[in-house]
């Protein structure tokens, strides 16, 4: 079962066939993803195949990780086709974030 973890903290985990992996990174479900650890940052980024994304800072204790996760709200309708599934506001992390 992918897990996302940050010091020992669970963000997010899924079973293998509820995650999509897309260039590399492991997008979680949101039911899946504890959204109380995740708080929206206001950094913009447009995807060209996938669509406006959405960055999230992640709590880390009293601290916050600046644009630790991502996800794409609205991807455009082609990048569904691309994937092969739709992963509307599924949430992928990066960087002190492990997911295994």
């Amino acid at each position: 079962m992918p897990t996302a973890t940050l010091h020992g903290v669970v963000l997010a985990d899924a079973p293998e066939q509820e995650v999509l992996h897309i260039e590399g990174n492991v997008y979680f479900p949101p039911s899946s993803v504890r959204h109380e650890l995740l708080q929206p940052s206001p950094t913009p980024y447009t995807c060209p195949w996938k669509g406006q994304c959405q960055y999230f800072s992640v709590r880390d204790g009293d601290g916050l990780l600046v644009d630790r996760a991502w996800s794409y709200p609205t991807p455009y309708p082609t990048a569904f086709e691309r994937v092969g599934a739709d992963f509307s506001d599924y949430v992928a992390f990066w960087k002190e974030v492990e997911v295994r």
